[in-house]
């Protein structure tokens, strides 16, 4: 068996602004992004959600992650994960958490810990948990 594990997020409507936040904060990629009203399931979002996003990939190091704008009543705030980013110099792992705690809440400062040069969480505008790690040398 060959596995491809990815990830998927979940947004109230806003999961373009969110993809290019991570685009432009993370140095991704955007590579995919198709809206309800040009996809063929339309007719399962409300005519209002035409414009919001029904599928949308994005490039990040080697990994790929999946998000799409969940209709009203579907959507559900994210829980019980965060994302986790690794990170190699102490200075990017600063940058990377300062861009993503703009506009979001911190849960943990950036700081060093018995594993870690440095590692924080937030959760960022869009409402996305995020942790950034920074391992200490072996």
């Amino acid at each position: 068996m060959v596995l491809d594990p990815s990830i998927s997020l979940s947004f109230n409507g806003r999961c373009e602004a969110a993809f290019k936040f991570y685009e432009r904060c993370l140095g991704g990629k955007i590579t995919f992004m198709l809206t309800w009203g040009n996809s063929p399931i339309a007719k399962d979002a409300p005519p209002e959600w035409a414009g919001k996003i029904c599928h949308a990939s994005l490039g990040l190091g080697d990994m790929v992650v999946s998000g799409a704008d969940v209709p009203p009543p579907h959507y559900q705030p994210p829980g019980g994960f965060a994302m986790l980013l690794g990170v190699s110099d102490p200075a990017d792992a600063q940058k990377v958490f300062d861009a993503l705690a703009e506009n979001g809440t911190v849960k943990m400062p950036l700081q060093e810990t018995f594993w870690a040069l440095r590692y924080g969480g937030v959760t960022d505008q869009f409402g996305i948990p995020w942790e950034i790690n920074c391992e200490k040398p072996q």
